[in-house]
């Protein structure tokens, strides 16, 4: 039991590539050889080579097989393997396969007087295109075939497998007897020769039977489907060409190597075994942009966040007004947000989704105090057994509008942005570092802030930054709104920004280029006369200039009370829609999409009427691209889809 497993095919393969006869296919993401007929000799080698230091087969011992078997016409044997010696047309030892039934072939001169001896397994099914592992034990008179470690199928016979079989010069073919005549026409991914006992508990030890391994040869081992930069495989295989149309088909291991073609996307995929790599798409183009749910909600909706939970599914979370019934949860079936959940809230501002390792959180900003006065805003936690977001923790906060997670050097935070306490604007706003002991979020440090709506987590190489959104002071909106870093182990200043009533900060990215779009609501300062509008005002995009190391500004945007922007992309696109809310006499005010242009900056391409805009949130699914935008003023917020060519 302690000999070495003696790798037969392995044997054939040079060194310096593939023999003469030998191509490698890929069938169900597994790897074997396909053999010529052409040569037979080709894929021969010494019996020396694997015995040596005793020329003589051993007495006991088990054979190890993983092949796929095509369909073999009636009354045709194949051969999977021979052990010939050279003076003589005489098969040694081999195995045969024929429809419906396996052969084992031995030469006994003692006892047989010079006949071939033939063990027969009935009723072994292999012609089905699928792989299969076969273990054949041999024992003096006793023969145990077991396929795909399914019961043992054993056999007895008048003539032992002899006890000293010469193997002097004697070679091993492989998928031949010498002749061109009953070549193996399937695929060969293992054949190991265990001298000893039985080999079936050293193998049967793993869940996927049929492609156990014991020594596979390095060509047929699974490598990257795509290598690691530009250079051709060392070992180049060919593959059975399945592709899969209609929708997003499932992509496991048994799809491995199998194509997908997404005829609405026009892109043709490779399943690498977990996920669907695009090896050719066209790249889609926003065409139109249409109206595909109105979704009601339990009343006004002051946020929205889309998020996705592994194996559970698409959910978004709106943050409502009022108490009663509170904000909810909605999960996307069959194409459409359906209501899922209800928490009770107090004039919720927003939700943030993030997750702490395993552990899954939603936390929500409260703006107002509850029933008993109290005023706190909560975080909830995932749970896989009820599937529902139960309380984890609550955070005392003052008249909330954001939550904002993040990690650095990995450890996780959490930020909320505080608008005021009582009348007054000018108060901190908290961060909260995840304590892994306690399972809590504990307070790490605090910010001043000014009436402020948003936080912006953000990194650029090795740096971190926070950004807040200042709206109000008390006496003017037109104040600094600013950036952080994080240096030393807490937040410094990095830079400040004038805005007017910010609401809302975005970062994105446009190649190796760094923006930060500002949200700016509206203009008001009780020293300065009144403008003739308050709300039609710009908002501006900056750009990281790396020299100067701080934002400047790009390009200015008129906009009627903005309340956030959203960044997303359609094939090679960049587009930015903005949340226009309120123009100075009415709600009903068209939101802008804006498409990157490069020399040109962003520039209005479609106009979307909303009423009483507040978030905007992009999200993808299989069918397509959509955005979510939610109503402040009205208890109903819609599901947009991007229309593409």
């Amino acid at each position: 039991t302690d000999l070495r497993p003696l790798d037969i095919l392995s044997e054939v393969i040079p060194t310096s590539g593939l023999a003469r006869g030998m191509r490698v296919f890929q069938v169900q993401g597994v790897r074997g050889f396909q053999l010529a007929t052409s040569q037979p000799r080709a894929l021969g080698f010494p019996a020396s080579r694997l015995f040596i230091h005793c020329d003589h087969f051993p007495e006991e011992f088990s054979i190890i097989v993983t092949l796929s078997v095509l369909s073999v016409p009636t009354k045709r044997n194949e051969y999977v393997f021979t052990l010939m010696a050279e003076e003589s047309p005489s098969v040694l030892v081999g195995l045969r396969y024929a429809p419906d039934k396996l052969h084992f072939l031995f030469w006994n001169q003692e006892r047989a007087g010079g006949w071939q001896t033939r063990v027969t397994f009935p009723n072994v099914s292999l012609s089905d295109n699928q792989w299969h592992t076969l273990v054949l034990a041999v024992s003096g008179q006793s023969f145990s075939l077991t396929v795909d470690c399914s019961i043992p199928k054993d056999v007895v016979v008048e003539t032992p497998f002899p006890a000293s079989l010469s193997v002097k010069r004697a070679s091993f073919y492989l998928g031949n007897r010498r002749r061109r005549k009953g070549v193996f026409t399937g695929l060969l991914r293992q054949l190991v020769l265990l001298p000893g006992a039985d080999a079936t508990p050293r193998i049967c030890t793993t869940m996927n039977f049929k492609v156990v391994t014991l020594s596979v040869p390095t060509v047929l081992q699974d490598l990257p489907i795509k290598p690691a930069s530009n250079e051709v495989l060392k070992y180049p295989y060919e593959t059975d060409t399945k592709v899969t149309l209609g929708s997003h088909p499932p992509c496991t291991k048994h799809e491995k190597a199998q194509f997908w073609f997404n005829a609405s996307r026009r892109g043709l995929y490779l399943c690498n075994g977990s996920a669907w790599i695009s090896m050719l798409e066209v790249k889609q183009r926003l065409d139109y942009v249409e109206e595909y749910q109105n979704l009601v909600t339990n009343s006004e909706t002051m946020g929205v966040e889309v998020f996705a939970i592994p194996k559970v599914g698409l959910f978004a979370a709106t943050a409502n007004r009022y108490t009663t019934p509170g904000s909810a949860i909605y999960k996307w079936i069959d194409g459409k947000f359906v209501a899922y959940q209800n928490i009770p809230t107090y004039q919720a501002q927003s939700w943030k989704y993030f997750t702490i390792g395993k552990k899954i959180f939603l936390a929500v900003a409260n703006f107002e105090q509850n029933d008993r006065g109290q005023e706190f805003s909560v975080i909830y936690k995932w749970s896989r057994r009820k599937e529902k977001f139960i309380t984890y923790q609550r955070i005392t906060t003052h008249s909330a509008r954001d939550w904002e997670a993040f990690v650095i050097e990995g450890e996780a935070f959490l930020a909320v942005v505080n608008h005021r306490e009582g009348n007054n604007h000018n108060i901190n706003s908290v961060i909260y570092r995840w304590n892994p002991r306690t399972g809590l979020f504990e307070i790490n440090q605090t910010i001043p802030t000014s009436g402020a709506y948003d936080w912006e987590f953000f990194t650029i190489g090795p740096y971190s930054f926070l950004a807040v959104a200042n709206t109000f002071n008390g006496t003017s909106t037109k104040i600094y709104s600013h950036i952080y870093i994080w240096l030393s182990g807490s937040f410094q200043l990095f830079q400040s920004i004038l805005t007017s009533g910010a609401a809302d900060w975005e970062v994105f990215h446009i190649g190796d280029r760094v923006f930060l779009a500002v949200a700016n609501s509206h203009s008001y300062d009780s020293g300065m006369p009144a403008p003739s509008n308050f709300y039609a005002i710009n908002s501006s995009i900056y750009e990281l200039n790396i020299t100067a190391q701080m934002f400047v500004k790009f390009q200015d945007l008129l906009t009627y009370s903005a309340l956030d922007w959203e960044f997303f992309s359609v094939g090679d696109d960049s587009f930015l829609v903005v949340a226009n809310s309120f123009d100075g006499f009415t709600f009903d005010v068209n939101s802008i999409i804006y498409r990157w242009q490069g020399y040109e900056g962003f520039v209005a391409v479609h106009h979307l009427p909303t009423v009483g805009c507040r978030d905007w949130e992009a999200f993808h699914t299989t069918e397509g691209s959509y955005l979510l935008y939610s109503s402040a003023k009205e208890p109903l917020s819609k599901v947009l889809k991007l229309k593409t060519v």
